[in-house]
């Protein structure tokens, strides 16, 4: 069954108030109202582009069961939105230079050992944007799925950019010693001292109930128009989200770190025992994960984007139709 992002909300209704950033207002029958069903017929289509910020190298067993202990690159993946009304938005903002700055000292050294990264500066979403002729002041939203250095490194080039993100999500790292932050894959130095103005919570946006037969019961309605709608896909790390998005080219899922590769969920291959390591909750990290494989099996037209995933990747750099 072919589903758009609009009609992946039932009628369940608004489960908390909209913010003022929404731009929705009480009673309305925008989408996330006691009307949601005035979603399907919205047809807001964004724009969806994907880079990569850098890449890591790991064996393959650890992030698919079964595979091969030689090293694979992981790109750290990033994507442009560009909505009719809110204009330029990213999705996470892969690695910057910052990362080795962050790094270049124990206990945070460790990450770096641990997480062979490779990057040079024009890999930068800072840069790369600059070659698209974008500069830093119009990315206006950043999308955090989760708070790992290799999604927030970018986060103080774009100063003008206002910070989405769920606060279970920041919660469970805010308060960590240095070793702990580390093993959470989260080096604080890499936020801006601005970053609390400029927060803005997903618990406050609107809460929807989605289609009784959809893997994902509930999610998020960012700007109340139906045009983004953030789900939870924790465990790989705590609060970790997923987006829903449509563009003219089809309906897009991007996934986050909820699996690796596109051949996870394909072959439903889960990661190996040892990546358990890395997890916030191996259960939640399951859960999630049957979700993503049932998702891929009953909606096939929907393009999921794994975050680190480089075929996915590719099939949505700049000119590929997205």
């Amino acid at each position: 069954m072919t589903v758009t992002t609009s009609q992946i909300i039932s009628g369940g209704g608004r489960m908390a108030a909209a913010p003022e950033w929404s731009h929705q207002e009480a009673g309305s029958n925008a989408p996330g109202s006691s009307s949601p069903e005035a979603a399907a017929n919205s047809g807001i289509h964004v724009g969806l582009e994907l880079f990569a910020a850098g890449y890591c190298r790991h064996p393959e067993f650890l992030t698919l069961d079964g595979g091969t202990i030689r090293p694979v690159s992981f790109p750290a993946g990033f994507a442009l939105i560009t909505h009719p009304e809110r204009g330029y938005i990213l999705f996470d903002t892969g690695y910057s230079a910052r990362f080795f700055q962050e790094t270049s000292k124990l206990p945070a050294l460790l990450y770096r050992w641990i997480t062979p990264v490779i990057f040079k500066e024009e890999d930068s979403a800072l840069d790369q944007l600059k070659r698209l002729g974008i500069e830093a002041e119009e990315i206006r939203y950043i999308i955090l799925s989760h708070f790992h250095g290799d999604h927030i490194a970018g986060l103080r080039d774009f100063p003008a950019a206002a910070i989405l993100y769920k606060g279970e999500a920041y919660n469970a790292v805010k308060g960590l010693g240095a070793f702990a932050a580390v093993k959470a894959a989260y080096l604080p130095g890499l936020l801006p001292g601005d970053f609390a103005e400029r927060s803005l919570l997903m618990e406050d946006a609107a809460h929807l109930t989605l289609n009784r037969e959809f893997p994902f019961e509930h999610g998020y309605d960012l700007f109340g128009d139906g045009s983004l709608i953030a789900v939870d896909v924790p465990g790989h790390a705590a609060g970790q989200i997923g987006l829903f998005l449509t563009t003219d080219a089809g309906t897009h899922f991007l996934c986050a770190d909820a699996v690796w590769s596109s051949r996870a969920y394909r072959e439903r291959r889960s990661p190996h025992a040892a990546a358990r390591l890395i997890m916030s909750s191996p259960a939640q990290y399951e859960d999630s994960f049957q979700r993503l494989c049932s998702l891929h099996e009953q909606y096939p037209h929907i393009e999921i984007v794994p975050s680190h995933c480089a075929e996915a990747l590719s099939r949505g750099k700049r000119g590929n139709g997205l």
